[in-house]
């Protein structure tokens, strides 16, 4: 590996605008704020709009369309 090259690898933590969820994990992101974590250390924090705790995907409020109403559509439509 090439000396110099590559960003600084550290612990960050990820907190969910939405969510409410917080998450440490290492990163080479990096915030402008700093949060102190539940090991009284203090880390930096970066602001995400989405994570597993908001996503409609993760959370189960996700939009499903309705395939019945469009088969009767196509039977309407072009008959069958």
């Amino acid at each position: 590996m090439q000396q110099g090259i590559h960003p600084e690898y550290r612990p960050v933590v990820f907190r969910d605008k939405a969510g409410g969820l917080s998450f440490l994990t290492g990163s080479t992101a990096s915030g402008d704020r700093t949060v102190e974590w539940a090991d009284g250390r203090a880390y930096p924090v970066v602001d995400v709009e989405t994570s597993s705790a908001s996503h409609p995907f993760y959370t189960g409020r996700a939009r499903l369309t309705d395939t019945e109403g469009r088969v009767a559509l196509y039977r309407r439509r072009y008959g069958g």
